[in-house]
């Protein structure tokens, strides 16, 4: 193990250990995300997410920094990312509950805000799968579209704020990666089930979790990218 892994191991024991052992910091961290629900999904993305792609890129280049590989776009990228999560989550926590009562299944509502059982884990299940067919696309190719964008700009911050040719971008994309392994494999194997355990805890930690879900897709990323580069 290199020195940078085990600051890497150190800052995110210091991220999470201190909520596990104290209640004062839980307590801060409730009262922060009941007050400030975007800016709080704002900076745990930024920071998890970005952490995410940069164990990514320890992994395909043996390096967690590069020239030009462009940390404070990407943070700023997630941020804003975490923050539709965050709506997202919402419209879909609280709209496919309600959609499914108008379907036929009763207390679909009081179910998800109840204790865990069959039935709970079902209306989970729902939301996830809707969240992850109509929100999860759009996030993941506007995601990818500003990877490219900062590939394009050097990983350069004042240069990130061009404008983003958007139909260029689309035109580059490895689709066969796209929506063979991204889209197509990773939504169906990993994102609808992680998202189903998700609705199932509590609201304040949804959003935490789907950002450490984050690491943990970064890692299958660039696992599957050296695997694409083998083959």
């Amino acid at each position: 193990m290199k020195r940078s892994d085990l600051l890497l191991l150190l800052f995110l024991a210091a991220v999470f250990t201190p909520f596990i052992v104290s209640d004062r910091l839980y307590s801060y961290y409730d009262s922060f995300y009941a007050s400030y629900p975007f800016t709080g999904s704002f900076i745990k993305f930024a920071i998890l997410a970005t952490t995410g792609e940069l164990i990514g890129l320890r992994i395909k280049t043996g390096r967690y920094f590069m020239k030009g590989y462009g940390i404070l776009p990407r943070a700023l990228v997630w941020g804003i990312l975490g923050m539709t999560i965050q709506a997202a989550f919402i419209v879909f926590a609280r709209g496919v509950p309600i959609l499914l009562e108008f379907a036929g299944f009763e207390s679909s509502v009081e179910v998800i805000n109840g204790p865990l059982n069959a039935a709970k884990v079902g209306v989970a299940f729902s939301i996830s799968l809707l969240l992850n067919i109509f929100y999860a696309p759009v996030l993941m190719t506007a995601h990818k579209i500003t990877d490219s964008h900062i590939d394009m700009s050097d990983g350069s911050l004042k240069r990130f704020f061009r404008k983003i040719r958007v139909a260029e971008i689309m035109k580059n994309i490895d689709w066969d990666t796209h929506w063979g392994f991204v889209l197509k494999r990773t939504i169906p194997l990993f994102w609808i089930p992680a998202q189903t355990i998700n609705f199932l805890m509590p609201e304040q930690f949804r959003v935490l979790i789907a950002a450490v879900y984050g690491i943990i897709l970064g890692i299958i990323l660039a696992f599957a990218a050296i695997s694409k580069t083998d083959a």
